[in-house]
């Protein structure tokens, strides 16, 4: 055959293995979803959601089993309940304040109430990280990410609801991308699944993980800009930045994460590859959708 032939054949051949590690990947999810009605409401949490949510994990990081996945896309699935519960449900600042100490009392290794549905299924998060040897000291870590991303996704909410406080500049816009929540996905996938040398680097790579989601960030939103202005919510083309601006942001700041993870690369190849794939992957489904379903029948 021509090697072009040959290469065309491998390369088929490993999309498949891909597909196939996210299909297991979603029916674990649904079963995840089964289990807690309440807590993903259908929509917008449907089955396309879940499948590109699997689809995602496992085309970022190709070399795990769907068992190393797991805690990467339950906290993925989390993420998206916390948001839901936060932007779309919560109708007082004091209610979003008890949401994110409900929460974080959980990660600090709380017993969530019976009727805390987000807090139980972080329990659950939380108590699968437990099995690894090294989480009872790295679980300050982790600690802190859900803090950070429930303290942003809180403090947006105030940005878009609360009267007494002024909109975000551009900049502030974008520091606060820790709601996204990718560095909180990634540092729990690491936790889950590193090894000696990705958990004495989980500073570096923490660090980088929150370059990469800015541009994440940025990519999302100038794909997601007409939804964001149906549904009210912030968006960076709202804030002062047309469509040009936003992307030579995203081109400054990929130039600067080009140089972050070819430093990582070093220590770290195989996280390096998983933050550059993660770029790339979500770069490329933004082009034709996002992960929300059909949040107006709701």
């Amino acid at each position: 055959m021509p090697a072009t032939v040959d290469a065309e054949l491998d390369s088929a051949a490993e999309h498949g293995r891909i597909c196939a590690l996210a299909s297991r990947g979603q029916r674990d999810l649904q079963q995840v979803v089964a289990a807690h009605p309440g807590l993903f409401p259908d929509p917008p949490v449907d089955p396309a959601m879940l499948g590109a949510l699997a689809m995602s994990t496992a085309f970022i990081a190709p070399w795990c089993t769907a068992e190393q996945l797991r805690t990467a896309n339950h906290t993925s699935l989390w993420v998206t309940a916390e948001d839901w519960r936060i932007d779309r449900l919560a109708s007082s600042a004091t209610e979003v304040a008890g949401i994110v100490a409900d929460c974080v009392a959980v990660a600090e290794g709380g017993t969530p109430r019976a009727d805390d549905l987000l807090g139980g299924f972080l329990a659950r998060i939380r108590d699968d990280l437990a099995r690894t040897g090294t989480f009872a000291e790295l679980r300050p870590r982790w600690r802190d990410e859900v803090h950070r991303m429930l303290t942003a996704d809180a403090r947006e909410w105030r940005w878009r609801l609360d009267p007494d406080t002024p909109p975000p500049t551009a900049e502030e816009y974008l520091a606060n991308a820790d709601n996204y929540g990718a560095t909180f996905v990634n540092v729990s996938h690491w936790l889950a699944t590193g090894d000696a040398d990705t958990l004495a680097h989980l500073d570096e790579l923490t660090a980088a993980s929150r370059q990469v989601q800015e541009i994440i960030r940025l990519v999302n939103d100038l794909a997601s800009y007409d939804r964001d202005v149906k549904a009210g919510d912030l968006n960076i083309l709202t804030l002062g930045l047309d469509r040009d601006e936003v992307r030579r942001w995203t081109g400054d700041r990929l130039a600067r994460c080009r140089n972050t993870l070819a430093e990582v690369a070093r220590s770290c190849p195989q996280q390096a590859a998983y933050l550059s794939r993660e770029i790339g992957f979500t770069t490329g489904f933004y082009r034709m959708t996002d992960f929300w379903g059909d949040v107006d029948q709701h």
